[in-house]
């Protein structure tokens, strides 16, 4: 049984974890009878949107991962205490969290850092074990892997791809339902949600992630 961890970034999709892209995500590692250990760094927000009205919510903070405690239903790790070693494979769903929360993108562009328990752990997995990212989560890549050119996609937006090809990325065109596979850095991503709309086809993508993600193990 495969053990294959799985990156949240707190719970919800403009301060957090994309819910859908993270359910699938479960349910497809699941299906294929992988032991999924979820995870988040123990740090506090950037900030946190009102989801009702997408606007941010003034005076309050959350936890990383505590929030992501609630997609884990309780069950969720302290990423300082995941190791590259304990992994088959790691998998990222998006959100804005991975842009605000597990790096600083949102804020900064092609000027990211990512935060040092997400680059440790991304970095001891990188080019030895398959790594998935989902949506805008390939920002990571970019820049954690970004001397190695990385292959990946982000779908279709062109300011969004040439800020990951600045940081040293090969940016793919790809529909919503499709991936790119990097063989040589077994790096798998696919749009999802930075196109969507329906449900069903971000599901299309990431489950064909997911798939790629396990045969390259």
């Amino acid at each position: 049984m495969p053990k294959v961890g799985v990156v949240l970034s707190g719970c919800g999709v403009y301060d957090g974890t994309e819910i859908h892209e993270a359910v699938i995500t479960l349910l497809a590692l699941d299906r294929a009878g992988a032991e999924i250990i979820m995870m988040a760094p123990n740090i506090p927000q950037m900030h946190v949107v009102n989801h009702l009205t997408g606007e941010a919510a003034e005076g309050e903070t959350r936890n990383v991962l505590v929030e992501s405690a609630r997609i884990a239903r309780g069950n969720v790790k302290d990423m300082k205490d995941v190791k590259g070693d304990d992994l088959d494979a790691l998998i990222f769903p998006g959100g804005f969290g991975a842009a605000k929360n597990l790096s600083n993108f949102a804020t900064k562009g092609t000027g990211m850092q990512v935060d040092p328990e997400v680059d440790r752990l991304f970095k001891e997995m990188f080019a030895k074990k398959p790594l998935g990212l989902i949506c805008i989560s390939p920002a990571i890549a970019a820049k954690s892997g970004g001397d190695k050119g990385v292959k990946l996609t982000i779908g279709t937006d062109k300011d969004t791809a040439a800020a990951l090809e600045t940081m040293g990325a090969q940016h793919i065109d790809k529909p919503v339902t499709d991936i790119v596979v990097d063989e040589e850095n077994e790096i798998v991503t696919t749009p999802a949600y930075m196109l969507g709309p329906r449900i069903s086809d971000v599901a299309t993508g990431i489950e064909k992630l997911v798939d790629q993600v396990l045969k390259m193990i």
